[in-house]
């Protein structure tokens, strides 16, 4: 049962991206199976990978920069001894290479590549130079300078290694590119590699149990299950669960509501905050507690829900 009118929904989703579509394109299913008035997405995939895409809906918005900042997990595979052109398997081979290296080189290069270490980004990726996506550079032949990045890689678990094929786990920090990982690995131990399967398994401490598939999404609206949709939405304050919460009284909630300090004795100190509502538990909005012993509103939201 479509809505006839885009709606103004708040909260919080967790897609299970499909393979074969961008990040962009999900969302907008997404958003069109919800009607929704206002919406995106949190941590760019690539169209061949698929797991977990965050997305926030309406106010959840707000907030949506403090998750893009959490640590990320992945399982990827990848295949040796070919090196292409976007570093997985959408792009050509641009080089093919003997696999000959030994389990201790292996260990050797996977330990390298663990913990604070720079990368470069492909130029096959959606970094934007002049307000133009780098992909659309490199699709016309031309090369941009792309600055180095300071990542941190906390673990890299090697799953298999069976012929010329190997999968691992990894966790890491933002702003890393797995398929440039995975090609700095092909390097290290001379043969080349890319990436044929990509998989986010986690964002922040996001269960995967939480994920939920487009195709789920379609069946309920076929199914004119609009209650059972809108259930499916997580509370407007998740991407900051991380941080702790505050309640306020009537008054104080009013206070704050208008933008006004609020004189609040905590044990918590120089550190953003949920406020809440004492008597209904309603998100407010952000609030930053200092040494003063003072709330002071931060960023709210312009209506009160769960």
């Amino acid at each position: 049962m479509p809505f006839y009118k885009t709606r103004n929904i708040n909260g919080f989703l967790l897609i299970d991206k499909p393979m074969g579509i961008s990040s962009n394109n999900t969302l907008q299913k997404v958003k069109s199976i919800f009607n929704a008035k206002k919406a995106g997405y949190i941590g760019t995939l690539d169209p061949l990978a698929t797991g977990m895409l965050p997305i926030c809906f309406g106010e959840s918005t707000k907030f949506s920069c403090y998750l893009n900042n959490s640590d990320k997990k992945y399982n990827v595979i990848a295949k040796l001894g070919e090196k292409t052109s976007t570093f997985d398997s959408d792009g050509v081979v641009i080089k093919k290479r003997t696999v000959s290296f030994t389990r201790i080189q292996l260990n050797q290069s996977l330990k390298e590549l663990t913990g604070l270490i720079n990368q470069i980004p492909s130029m096959y990726s959606a970094i934007k130079y002049k307000g133009v996506p780098l992909y659309k550079y490199a699709r016309k032949g031309v090369n941009i300078q792309r600055d180095v990045r300071h990542i941190k890689i906390y673990k890299l678990i090697l799953i298999a290694h069976i012929n010329n094929f190997i999968e691992l786990n990894v966790h890491c920090s933002k702003g890393t590119y797995i398929r440039s990982l995975i090609d700095d690995l092909g390097e290290k131990l001379g043969c080349g590699a890319h990436v044929i399967s990509l998989r986010r398994i986690q964002v922040g401490l996001f269960s995967y149990s939480k994920l939920v598939t487009i195709p789920y999404l379609k069946e309920l609206l076929n199914k004119k299950n609009i209650k059972q949709l809108n259930n499916l939405l997580m509370p407007v304050d998740t991407p900051v669960y991380f941080l702790p919460k505050v309640y306020l009284s009537e008054n104080q909630s009013l206070s704050f509501k208008l933008g006004q300090i609020i004189h609040f004795k905590s044990y918590i100190k120089n550190s953003l905050v949920r406020v809440l509502k004492k008597e209904k538990k309603l998100f407010l909005g952000l609030g930053k507690i200092n040494t003063e012993e003072t709330l002071i509103p931060y960023r709210l939201i312009s209506m009160c829900t769960n």
